[in-house]
């Protein structure tokens, strides 16, 4: 049973920046998608960005694109998300999870939730104006 940990949270001001981990017990994360998703309260929850088994292709959403960056370190077994030019709006719970779906990976595969069958518990990121 795979199991993710997320950590890295906090309270930072507008313009900041945070590193989000997700550490993976009983599967390699190397062999899957690994995505972020975020909800705030209130609102559902929308997808941030993913890398994807093999070459490590990337996904993002419009709103993050050029501020967050995604990438994975096989040898610890996690998947981080850089977060820079924090701005309030970025304020959520975020989530990990992880897809095995293989084959032809697009934009709208990534994006879905309804690909992903493992998620962790969530971590609180609070960004100030």
């Amino acid at each position: 049973q795979v199991q993710l940990v997320e950590s890295g949270g906090g309270l930072v001001q507008a313009g900041g920046s945070l590193r989000l981990s997700c550490a993976a017990s009983g599967r390699s994360l190397s062999s899957y998608g690994v995505a972020w998703f975020r909800q705030a309260p209130g609102k559902e929850r929308t997808f941030v960005a993913a890398i994807w088994s093999g070459a490590g292709k990337t996904f993002y959403a419009d709103s993050v694109k050029d501020r967050f960056t995604i990438s994975r370190d096989n040898a610890k077994n996690t998947v981080f998300l850089q977060m820079n030019s924090l701005k309030p709006e970025d304020t959520a719970v975020y989530y990990c999870a992880l897809s095995g779906v293989v084959g032809l990976i697009t934009d709208a595969v990534a994006r879905s939730a309804n690909n992903y069958g493992n998620w962790g518990q969530g971590t609180q990121v609070t960004v100030s104006s």
